[in-house]
């Protein structure tokens, strides 16, 4: 079985939906710390052909709680007033829009929730049906950290493969996962160009961008558009 954990996040880039359509079993990781600037509650969209960034608002956030401990604010309305305007005269917004449209005006107010149904949402536009589990549903060892954490998920698992982003090489041993009967491998994307109005092409935006421009079949050739190391 081929495993991944990530945390979630607020409409990400191509890579992580490669990871989603690539593992058999796919778990959030909604009961680690928050982290600050990241892309748990924001990501980078192109407005007036630059890459400019959307924030969901969060209540009292703090790198002291939980992502599953964090509420929403009340700025879904304007950040889908920004997309709209940003791409209704993308090619596809018709299509693409009314999926944004349907995650923004949930009524869920934990974050975790919030994110996981973004996913499964997008995850279902693009036919991905990998198993998706929240990580605090997992009976595991709560005392451990970083690698060791993520080797005892997957062994409770009982996966066989392991695959994270590229990004992850320096915080995993291959020799440890391989320790416990697990092969490690990163997964390095490959990056489509696609034309974005008429301007110069902009990368690694957030999938929003990616669905305004391309139809389902193209977005799925993207989807295997990587390697594995």
């Amino acid at each position: 079985m081929k495993l991944a954990i990530m945390q979630p996040y607020f409409f990400p880039y191509i890579g992580y939906w490669q990871l989603l359509n690539a593992v058999d079993v796919f778990v959030i990781f909604d009961d680690v710390n928050f982290k600050k600037k990241g892309y748990i509650n924001r990501n980078t969209i192109l407005i007036n052909s630059h890459s400019k960034l959307i924030t969901l608002e969060l209540l009292k956030a703090s790198q002291n709680n939980l992502i599953n401990e964090i509420s929403i604010g009340s700025n879904s309305k304007k950040l889908l007033k920004t997309i709209e305007m940003s791409y209704k005269k993308a090619p596809y917004f018709d299509t693409c829009f009314p999926i944004i449209e349907e995650i923004l005006k949930q009524r869920e107010q934990n974050l975790a929730n919030f994110l996981a149904m973004s996913i499964k949402t997008i995850a279902d536009y693009l036919q991905i049906k990998t198993k998706i589990i929240y990580s605090s549903k997992i009976e595991k060892n709560k005392h451990l950290k970083a690698q060791d954490k993520i080797i005892d998920v997957a062994k409770s698992l009982k996966a066989k493969y392991y695959i994270n982003l590229i990004n992850g090489q320096s915080l995993y041993n291959k020799h440890a996962f391989k320790q416990e009967r697990i092969e490690l491998s990163f997964m390095k994307t490959e990056f489509e160009k696609y034309k974005q109005f008429d301007n110069q092409f902009v990368p690694s935006l957030s999938i929003i961008d990616i669905l305004m421009f391309n139809n389902i079949d193209e977005t799925k050739i993207m989807l295997n558009k990587y390697t594995l190391i």
